[in-house]
Formats: C-alpha cells, structure tokens, sequence
C-alpha cells in the first residue's frame, strides 16, 4: 500500500495530471466491453471521475482510445505506471499516458472551480465511504413565495413557483455533520406538464442542490492504510438562510434554466477540445 496521504474534494477535476489517455486499443470487443473493462480496472487505484471510450479517427487503423480523469493526480500517476505496457483485457499491449493538454488558465484561479454534479457527489462518497457510510437528512422542504407572487396569481398571472431546501450531511463512523441549503425558483413548465409534475420535479431538483452545497464543505482524507477520515471546512462564506429557519447556512438562488440540463453533460465539456498530447 502506497503511504501518500490523498485529500479529495468534491470538485469537478480540471488540471491535466489528473488524465489519462489510452490507446492501441484493439477493435476485438465491444465500446460497452472496453468501457466496462477500463472502469473496473483504473477504479482499483482511485475514484474515477470520468471514463470515455470512443473510435479511432477515421484514417487511423481500426480500434479505440480512450479518456480516463481521476480526482488526485496521485491516483493517475501511479495508474499510469502500473497499467502503461500491460494488456489488461486484450491480448496486446496498451499504450497508457499522462495528458499535456493545456488547462486554460481561468480554470485554475481560485473560486473557479466548479462543484460535482448530484450523481458525481453520490458516486464519489459512495466509493470511498461506502454505501452504509454517509447519510443525509432533509431539515426543511418548504414553498416559498412573496406578496407580490400571489397578487400576481390573484389578478390571473402566472405565479412564479419556488422552494428552499436544507440539508443535513452525516457520516456517522467519523462523527461529523455538513450542512447546505438551496432556493430554486421555477416559472416554467414544459408542454403537457401538469401542476403537480412541475412541484415534484422542483422539489427533486432543490434537494440536490442543497446536497451538492453540503458536499461542497466536505474533503475526504484517504490515508495509505484504506482508512478515510472527513473534515468538514468552515471557511466558506455561509450568510443566508431559508425564511424562519435558525442557524447560518449558504443559500444558492437558482433559476430553473440553470438546473435544466441533465447529469452527465459537464463529462461532455470535459471532452469537447481533447487532444492526443502525451508525455
């Protein structure tokens, strides 16, 4: 066992020692089979953000590469060593490396870094935590609205819909607690949808961001010997609260077109501009 100790926070990986890209991989399996394949093998060494697998270029010999981001760039460095060469799941060889695509500069200032999707924070603490490890519970769910809305609904306008949400974060083996809290408001629907699908889904949609606000405040501390400790910072700006609600906690006011696009698309962005540079 590696004696490094790794911090991880959930934040969406953006520097290059953090990826991998491999290729010489051979046309015998299926995309699913290799994507499969490269997930259960590179997981072992750390928790993957990201695994993509997609064909070579069309004037490049037949076959895959792939793009591989982990959250510690220790993770990939020693993944790199130890998978570069290897067959793994084909009969030849893969060519494994770290990436020297340049990250744009923005993206490296402090404050820019954007926070994990709901899905991401649950997979993360998943794999390190385990599913029996972490817990969360909801302190307040609520509608939230202003005199100026329900004239508006009154006098025959279209009431603008929003909740709050607060949320508790427990891990109980390590005795510790992180809180978040999120507004959203919703003053839209889609075609056919009724009133009570609208509340469900805004409802749905504030609880995972109120989440990801919690996990915001989280590191996890992954030790050399497996065990993972969590710390919990209290140096982010926490001024705003949910209407008759006691104690201090951060508040994101969100529109619904922030939240429209589904988990997954940030993997997207990640993807969009790649290139094969290696080291």
């Amino acid at each position: 066992m590696d004696p490094e100790v790794v911090i991880l926070e959930f934040l969406v990986p953006v520097e290059n020692n953090k990826t991998l890209l491999v290729w010489d991989i051979q046309p015998s399996h299926t995309e699913a089979f290799i994507q499969e394949s490269l997930s259960r093998v590179f997981s072992s060494f750390g928790p993957l953000y990201l695994v993509r697998v997609r064909p070579n270029a069309p004037l490049a010999p037949a076959g895959f590469y792939a793009l591989i981001k982990f959250y510690s760039a220790a993770h990939a460095a020693r993944a790199q060593r130890r998978t570069d060469g290897r067959s793994l799941f084909q009969s030849t060889p893969l060519k494994v490396r770290l990436s020297t695509k340049q990250t744009p500069s923005h993206l490296l200032n402090p404050g820019s870094s954007r926070p994990l999707s709901h899905a991401h924070c649950l997979e993360l603490a998943n794999h390190c935590l385990g599913f029996n490890g972490w817990s969360t519970r909801i302190i307040t769910l609520k509608e939230l609205s202003s005199e100026e809305e329900e004239e508006e609904e009154e006098e025959g306008g279209r009431r603008k819909v929003c909740f709050g949400c607060q949320v508790e974060l427990i891990f109980p083996q390590q005795r510790q607690t992180a809180r978040g809290a999120a507004v959203l408001q919703d003053s839209c629907c889609e075609p056919g949808e009724s009133s009570l699908q609208r509340r469900c889904k805004l409802q749905r949609r504030v609880k995972e961001k109120a989440v990801v606000q919690a996990f915001s405040s989280v590191l996890l501390i992954l030790l050399g010997d497996g065990r993972v400790l969590v710390e919990v910072r209290q140096d982010r700006d926490q001024t705003g609260v949910l209407p008759d609600q006691t104690g201090v906690l951060q508040v994101n006011e969100l529109s619904w077109s922030e939240v429209l696009p589904e988990e997954g698309e940030e993997e997207e962005e990640e993807e969009e501009g790649c290139d094969l540079t290696v080291y």
